[in-house]
């Protein structure tokens, strides 16, 4: 998927998570994470848009602490909040393709890197003020959503901290019902390792269509939403262990 897709996807999630967010007021109950009222969802995701941005347009080459979350509220927080979106979009669109700075996940480049990452955070983010309007979060593009999947199976838990293991050797398939796409997740007491491949048993699948495969794995959907057959208790070791947090 190309950089300018992703920026793009970027654009459209965060313009709509503020939609969302506007309709919902800032004292809404944001369902998908427990605890949070939207004035926290647009105080957390402003500040990794700026933090984000920030590395893209002054080229740190090693990770920098995150400005904190700004001590806004209603009207004023929005606006900031959407300020803060466009500068991240326009850092983006801004950068060269040769730009250096720092990453944490493997990428082609740093700007393919904050351009796929930035995508997702927001487009999960969006999903979540959609939430606080007591509705199903909308869909996502499945194009956008597979390659979601694979930043977060690929990506996030393919590194040490992830917590997705198993005292034994065990098999996970994901399966995108919609564009075809296959992982294999392989578990064990270490790291999970991921093909993206459908190539041999398993012992618990998860399928369904590209945009609930994507919102159901970052924890965004109940398990209902997809179809998980064989053996679902692994099923519930991804649920219960994947959660990918802010640190």
């Amino acid at each position: 998927m190309s950089i300018d897709t992703h920026i793009d996807a970027l654009d459209t999630a965060g313009k709509a998570l503020a939609d969302a967010a506007a309709a919902a007021g800032p004292d809404a109950t944001v369902a998908t994470c427990p605890g949070w009222q939207v004035r926290d969802l647009l105080r957390h995701t402003t500040m990794v848009h700026r933090w984000a941005a920030a590395h893209i347009a002054e080229g740190h080459t090693s990770p920098r602490p995150a400005g904190g979350e700004p001590d806004l509220d209603g009207a004023e927080l929005l606006t900031h909040f959407r300020e803060g979106h466009t500068l991240l979009v326009d850092a983006l669109r801004a950068a060269p393709a040769d730009l250096d700075c720092w990453s944490f996940l493997p990428a082609p480049s740093p700007l393919a890197f904050w351009a796929r990452r930035q995508a997702h955070e927001t487009t999960v983010h969006r999903a979540d003020a959609e939430s606080a309007l007591a509705a199903v979060p909308g869909p996502v593009d499945p194009a956008i959503a597979a390659d979601g999947v694979d930043e977060l199976l690929s990506g996030f838990h393919a590194r040490d901290r992830s917590r997705v293991r198993s005292d034994v050797p065990r098999t996970l398939r994901v399966h995108a019902t919609d564009t075809g796409d296959v992982w294999t997740v392989r578990l064990s007491p270490d790291a999970p390792r991921t093909d993206r491949n459908g190539d041999g048993p398993a012992d618990c699948e998860i399928g369904g269509p590209a945009d609930r495969l994507y919102l159901t794995l970052w924890n965004r959907l109940p398990q209902e939403a997809v179809t998980v057959t064989g053996d679902a208790s692994l099923a519930r070791l991804w649920r219960e262990n994947s959660g990918i947090v802010w640190s």
